[in-house]
């Protein structure tokens, strides 16, 4: 490399980085400036006090001088809701004890599906959606929403009250199941 193209990369290098850094200044001013448009417009919406939305999901809300759409929220997994994670996660397994996986899961599983179940203050599903769901198989995922409904109640969530939560499924080619709460592993081969 000649002193002249190495002098020329060393003056394109800072404005590279320059570029760089004003670019993820200018994402992170983005991702902040967004965070507002889903807190709730007023008091009146967060209806318990726990942050959780009355307004019914796709509704607007109507507080306050605008109009804020609602969204969705997952309810932080703690150590209570990773707890009831498994209580539902057995109550489903005690419905389909024949669909269970038996062992370990095979190294390459047919499909990974990430369900976020909606229940109520009484464990009625309300609602399953799914953050992940696999395209080489686009049948798992409403069998999978189907095995849920028909167990409902799961039980009693108690103090949690109404909250969605996630768990993943991981579904064989057999058509049987294992719930990660649940999970015996996966076999290295």
């Amino acid at each position: 490399m000649s002193a002249s193209a190495a002098g020329q990369a060393a003056a394109a290098g800072p404005t590279i980085g320059r570029r760089l850094a004003l670019a993820a200044l200018a994402a992170t001013t983005f991702a902040l400036a967004s965070c507002s448009l889903f807190k709730p417009a007023d008091k009146a919406d967060e209806g318990d006090g726990k942050g959780a939305s009355t307004t019914p999901a796709g509704e607007a809300s109507t507080g306050g001088s605008r109009d804020v759409p609602t969204v969705r929220l997952i309810t932080a997994q703690t150590p209570a809701v990773r707890a009831y994670r498994k209580i539902g996660a057995r109550h489903i397994y005690n419905a389909y004890a024949k669909r269970i996986y038996k062992g370990k899961i095979p190294p390459l599983v047919y499909a990974v599906v990430v369900v976020e179940t909606d229940i109520d203050a009484n464990g009625k599903v309300m609602n399953v959606t799914f953050s992940r769901t696999p395209s080489h198989a686009p049948e798992v995922a409403p069998m999978i929403a189907e095995l849920i409904k028909a167990t409902s109640p799961l039980p009693n969530p108690g103090k949690l009250g109404g909250h969605t939560y996630v768990d993943t499924w991981l579904w064989d080619k057999s058509g049987n199941f294992q719930i990660d709460s649940l999970t015996l592993g996966q076999r290295s081969r």
